[in-house]
């Protein structure tokens, strides 16, 4: 099946129900991913329930012979689009840079081209020997991240 025309078929009710597409994958024995989220709010049953059955109505299982799984984002999936990022903002972030790094930083800001954090480090200042809390904002352009994910503190 043709990823774009999956995507046509999705968008509408997405739309109506205040959602948007994050994924949609396809593979080469025809099993559907379809991976959404909410604008407000979470994804629930029935948003899920909605794309299943508009992709199931423009799609005949029988002459497509597809499987298909829509379902929400989840906390453990990193963020993929812009929407999902500005929806984020204000959030604490799990970031996997390229190199290796990582950083647990607050989402200040997500434009086309990257993300701004705000995070804290100990530092010790020129002339002094004792480290002090240093507060970071800082942009990082999206070709220096693998990834960002929701991070969940547990404490």
């Amino acid at each position: 099946m043709e990823k774009s025309k999956i995507i046509s078929a999705a968008l509408p009710v997405l739309s109506e129900r205040g959602c948007f597409l994050v994924e949609v994958t396809v593979s080469s024995g025809n099993d559907i991913e379809i991976i959404i989220e909410k604008d407000n709010g979470s994804v629930d049953w029935d948003d899920c329930s909605a794309v299943d059955k508009t992709i199931h109505e423009a799609f005949s299982q029988d002459d497509e012979d597809y499987s298909l799984t829509v379902s929400s984002a989840g906390l453990d999936r990193p963020l993929k689009v812009l929407r999902q990022f500005l929806k984020a903002v204000g959030t604490t972030v799990d970031v996997k840079f390229k190199g290796g790094k990582r950083l647990i930083a607050l989402l200040v800001a997500a434009e086309e081209d990257g993300i701004t954090l705000s995070y804290t480090t100990l530092e010790v200042p020129e002339g002094s020997k004792k480290k002090v809390k240093v507060e970071h904002e800082q942009k990082y352009p999206f070709t220096e991240i693998n990834s960002v994910t929701p991070y969940i503190d547990f404490k």
